[in-house]
């Protein structure tokens, strides 16, 4: 007959299985290849888009864009540059026009002068839009109210939680995901 430790330790093992085998997933599914951590810097692993891979999505889909300096360069404020923006923006973007029916026209994408932090403009996740009747329209129609951001404009949340925020002169929307594309 075998000590009382001993028969506790053979109950053991098979929970010791599980927990390492738990843990051997955990590990597997957080440093498999294509799954990002979270750092101040990439919130989530994302998809970059060059210039033109933005510029010809948007085309496709009939979305204009305008900058007071007519120009691309992330690095010159007067821009409106693609560089560096997140897929799941664009599509955002062209998801909003399909559903909307709405003209759309960008005035601000990942170039500097925009306010910073993880969710910014600059690192591919909020796009400016012109304010038409037809699109401010359909935000507050078919979008939840959501209260005041901290600067004191209003903002409408979609169903797929991105965020529209009415900033006066335009529209400033916050993309988490694509908007159900």
């Amino acid at each position: 007959m075998s000590s009382p430790a001993a028969q506790f330790r053979l109950r053991q093992r098979p929970r010791a299985r599980v927990v390492a085998g738990i843990l051997a997933l955990v590990l597997t599914v957080l440093f498999a290849p294509g799954v990002g951590l979270a750092s101040s810097d990439n919130a989530y692993a994302v998809t970059k888009l060059t210039q033109a891979q933005a510029e010809s999505m948007f085309r496709s889909a009939g979305i204009t864009w305008s900058s007071s300096g007519n120009c691309t360069n992330r690095y010159n404020s007067t821009c409106t540059s693609f560089e560096q923006l997140n897929l799941a923006t664009a599509q955002g973007a062209v998801t909003l026009k399909k559903a909307s029916g709405c003209a759309l026209n960008i005035t601000g994408g990942t170039e500097t002068g925009h306010a910073s932090g993880t969710y910014s403009h600059w690192n591919g996740y909020k796009l400016d839009y012109s304010k038409y009747t037809c699109i401010g329209n359909y935000i507050k129609t078919y979008f939840s109210y959501s209260g005041l951001r901290g600067d004191g404009y209003p903002m409408w949340t979609s169903g797929s939680g991105n965020v529209y925020t009415d900033e006066g002169s335009h529209w400033d929307v916050l993309y988490y995901n694509c908007g159900g594309c």
